[in-house]
């Protein structure tokens, strides 16, 4: 026996509330299927097991949130004997979600009830979701979080009561992404050693292999730069590893795989960067195919927990915003951040001779337990390196 425990999906991450179980009772698992969906102020997250067995019981009902680390249910071996979960596992965790769900402030005088505005019935806690398939691609585009959403009539939530609720609570879920973000950040400046370096390279090589090697290809099957910068920096990483890993208990762990995690603006406010897996071990075109199902799923509110906690550096690109340079702040628990500045066309002396080229600024910023400037520099060289020998890449 063993628990199927609430993943933590980040340094920002206390808690979850299960909004939907994607496996009943009896059925079988394996490694990497999804389980649950999981809601946190960064959307959606599609929960993966890393066992195979029988999905014995839940011991969490859908609509409570509870604390990361929290058993959701019981996983057996497929020889065990099937045994109930005992009732006070259940009840265990049920206190647990308790515990986790807001209270209000014991000083503050609670307000008469608002008369009702609808004639709607609110969602029993722990009530299995029963949605349209309509109403469901609105919530997830729009950053409406599932549990939030009141039952019609006919006990199936449909378009308008998406649609209904859109107004109100954009805004405030937008808040509470900012606030995980910010906590992150602030957790990092105070506990992380921060070095900042940057380093302008000429790219006109990248960006002229890029346009050629698009002139056949129809649209949605094109490179962009960014998969070069992934793949670019994932080469480097081989010789400068210490840039590479995680940073916990006091101790470097360097990561025997890159999983470049890629900053991506949330539709509605926010950004996450969920981690491409062995990103050094695809070619350009199968980062690129990665790349964009990530975007897609990422915008649509819904990516994996693997992929939010897995990343082992970040790569954020601002793309065409018009910024020379960004310096960003590293997500713990990781050891680094590059940052690329917008592509721009300048004068630079290429072969002793003064001549306009496509020219991009690279940042890093670094753990100063892990690493020291001159490795800093070297590392941000050897990435110019690669992007000189695209064709290589």
């Amino acid at each position: 026996m063993s628990d199927f425990l609430m993943p933590s999906l980040g340094a920002d991450m206390e808690a979850g509330t299960l909004v939907e179980w994607l496996k009943e009772p009896g059925e079988t698992v394996k490694r990497g299927d999804i389980v649950a969906v999981v809601e946190t102020q960064k959307g959606a997250i599609e929960i993966e097991i890393f066992e195979n067995g029988v999905l014995e019981s839940y011991l969490v009902e859908i609509g409570n949130k509870v604390p990361v680390g929290t058993p959701l249910a019981i996983i057996r071996g497929k020889d065990a004997t099937i045994e109930e979960a005992k009732p006070e596992r259940k009840a265990e965790a049920a206190k647990t979600a308790e515990a986790a769900a807001p209270q209000p402030p014991e000083c503050v005088e609670k307000a008469p009830d608002a008369p009702a505005k609808s004639s709607k019935t609110p969602r029993i806690e722990g009530e299995r979701l029963r949605i349209t398939p309509a109403a469901r691609r609105l919530a997830a585009q729009s950053g409406i979080s599932l549990e939030m959403l009141s039952n019609a009539s006919n006990d199936i939530i449909s378009l308008s009561d998406v649609e209904e609720r859109i107004g109100g609570t954009v805004a405030s879920e937008k808040f509470s992404m900012r606030d995980a973000i910010a906590a992150a950040m602030s957790r990092s400046k105070r506990e992380i050693p921060h070095y900042y370096l940057s380093h302008t390279t000429d790219i006109s090589v990248a960006v002229n292999f890029v346009a050629e090697t698009n002139k056949n290809r129809a649209p949605e099957e094109r490179l962009l730069l960014g998969a070069l910068y992934l793949k670019a920096v994932a080469k480097a990483l081989s010789k400068y590893p210490e840039f590479n890993g995680h940073f916990t208990d006091n101790v470097y762990h360097e990561s025997s795989a890159v999983h470049a995690g890629m900053a991506i603006n949330i539709r509605g406010g926010g950004l996450v960067a969920p981690a491409i897996h062995d990103t050094e071990s695809r070619d350009l075109n199968e980062l690129m195919t990665a790349m964009r199902d990530l975007i897609i799923r990422v915008r649509a509110g819904r990516f994996r927990a693997r992929e939010l906690s897995d990343a082992t550096i970040t790569i954020t690109s601002l793309g065409d915003r018009g910024v020379d340079q960004l310096f960003g702040i590293i997500y713990p628990p990781q050891v680094a951040i590059i940052g690329i500045g917008t592509p721009a066309r300048r004068p630079w002396v290429h072969d002793g001779i003064l001549v306009p080229r496509e020219v991009a600024t690279l940042t890093l910023a670094a753990d100063h337990r892990v690493s020291d400037g001159h490795r800093g520099a070297l590392f941000l060289r050897a990435i110019d390196k690669q992007l000189q020998s695209p064709e290589a890449l």
